[in-house]
């Protein structure tokens, strides 16, 4: 049985310890994150993630994800070379198979739902 309450006050929810994010190129980026929820075959996480600013790639070939941002402003970049920017309130779906990029304008937390292919 899920527990709804893991999903209130997103904005404060405590997150591990802020790492190096491994596939940065600009900026000496740290992230950190929490699972809220991990489906019992594995193949579904939800869970908080938060970035400092700076840009890293992002490859979304094995799982697509939902992402909605809860602080923070992002642009990404798609393999067209087309960008948006987000921020407090979007919600956006990168399908399988997604590739690009994700420049962290300002510290950025948001929800992900993270499904496997």
């Amino acid at each position: 049985m899920i527990d709804f309450s893991a999903f209130l006050a997103l904005a404060n929810t405590p997150l591990e310890a802020f790492t190096s994010k491994p596939t940065s190129f600009e900026g000496d980026q740290q992230e950190a994150s929490t699972a809220l929820f991990t489906s019992a075959d594995g193949r579904v996480e939800i869970g908080i993630w938060e970035c400092t600013p700076g840009r890293f790639t992002a490859d979304r070939t094995a799982s697509a994800e939902f992402c909605h941002f809860i602080s923070g402003q992002v642009e990404m970049t798609h393999p067209d070379g087309s960008t948006q920017k987000f921020g407090p309130g979007d919600a956006i779906a990168l399908p399988l198979g997604w590739k690009g990029e994700w420049r962290v304008i300002e510290q950025v937390r948001k929800l992900y739902v993270i499904m496997q292919g």
